[in-house]
């Protein structure tokens, strides 16, 4: 009985930890045709698309949208070189399944790496890079050192340095 209680006690502390984390996905837009809106602000502004995809159901994904942009170094870089999105994504539902399979098929398959995923895309909307999270890992957040020089090898201006 104790181990019961413990096991409770210890799933509610780690959903109250998450649920302090503010939920970024947004499961009524079309991924489509949020992809396709991104692409074209970063046509005019002269930046790329970063699609992280993933969802609200994801602990991993939300930490990562609070840590970038709670930390300003990182926040200016992304606000710069980067129109950045959150496309929401559930391996676990079946309600979206065609429009989910188009989406990831645009994307490049990217559930391959887990979640959340990054995806970059150039203004032309082709896929440049899929980033698996996991690198970019440290303990129970992420690594800023990682996360810049990430974020700092797929700028615009670092991918068309020829």
């Amino acid at each position: 009985m104790k181990k019961i209680l413990t096991f409770a006690i210890l799933a509610v502390l780690a959903l109250g930890a998450n649920a302090q984390l503010k939920k970024v996905y947004n499961d009524d837009i079309n991924p489509m045709e949020q992809i396709d809106k991104a692409i074209a602000l970063a046509n005019e502004q002269g930046k790329f698309v970063i699609c992280q995809v993933g969802g609200n159901w994801c602990p991993w994904c939300l930490r990562f949208a609070d840590f970038i942009t709670t930390d300003e170094d990182i926040a200016k870089v992304v606000d710069e070189n980067f129109v950045y999105i959150h496309v929401s994504y559930n391996p676990h539902s079946s309600t979206n399944e065609i429009r989910d399979k188009a989406m990831l098929k645009r994307l490049g398959n990217p559930g391959r790496f887990g979640y959340p995923v990054f995806v970059v895309l150039n203004q032309d909307g082709d896929v440049i890079h899929i980033q698996d999270s996991s690198f970019l890992e440290e303990g129970k957040s992420y690594n800023k050192e990682k996360v810049l020089r990430f974020f700092n090898a797929w700028t615009p201006k670092a991918v068309n340095a020829l």
